[in-house]
């Protein structure tokens, strides 16, 4: 680890934690992931070995622990009272990082697949009718290979496919990135973007309808940007 040779702790903290993608492998498990693949899905653009390193490093910290899991296969991976700890800290950055960095997002920033991870994960599950709805989202100006991924809804459960699940599709999302990623974030209304005719729904009416109180949107869409 390479340091700064400082005894400031604001100096030695940032030696553990500026490295790069360490806080946001910390944010994943903030917002509940546990297993290696679930903390990938969330980091798609990070090497599965490097993602193994950062965790061997905040195990090395004390700041995650790893354990086996509770269905006997495999391990999860845990905050410890030091990594709970950061939650203030995360949280703050993304509020700042709102307000000061996100007024212009590039093309770079896109990415559709952390987008329906990050979706998933704020479904407002009391507002969801009883049973299986499966949601189909087109991506129209997204590359092939990441044009289209289903959204599942059941039994107070979410989960995305990347891949068709094989089951019946009640809603189709057509929208591109730059649109979905603008609502996602709180830059721009849902409504908007069906009277500009940017997003479409289609399917089931009367779940058309209610579609749009399913999402909750990000935790910073309600931060607003510094004038």
């Amino acid at each position: 680890m390479k340091t700064y040779g400082q005894f400031c702790p604001i100096a030695m903290a940032l030696e553990l934690l500026a490295e790069r993608w360490t806080l946001l492998v910390v944010r994943e498990m903030l917002c509940g992931s546990t297993r290696f693949n679930d903390i990938a899905r969330g980091v798609p653009q990070m090497s599965r070995t490097m993602l193994s390193q950062r965790l061997k490093s905040l195990q090395d910290a004390a700041v995650v622990v790893r354990v086996p899991a509770p269905s006997g296969g495999g391990h999860e991976y845990s905050l410890t009272r030091a990594g709970q700890e950061l939650e203030p800290i995360v949280m703050g950055l993304g509020h700042w990082g709102k307000r000061w960095a996100s007024s212009h997002l590039e093309e770079e920033h896109f990415d559709t697949s952390l987008l329906m991870w990050d979706i998933h994960r704020r479904v407002d599950h009391d507002a969801i009718p009883q049973g299986r709805v499966v949601i189909r989202f087109k991506f129209t100006d997204a590359q092939a290979g990441q044009r289209y991924y289903w959204l599942r809804l059941e039994n107070r459960e979410a989960d995305v496919c990347f891949t068709n699940p094989g089951f019946d599709v009640q809603l189709e999302v057509k929208v591109g990135v730059r649109t979905l990623t603008e609502i996602w974030m709180g830059l721009r209304k849902f409504a908007e973007a069906v009277r500009s005719g940017d997003l479409h729904v289609e399917g089931n009416a009367a779940l058309a309808k209610q579609f749009p109180r399913w999402l909750q949107l990000s935790t910073f869409a309600e931060t607003k940007l510094q004038a």
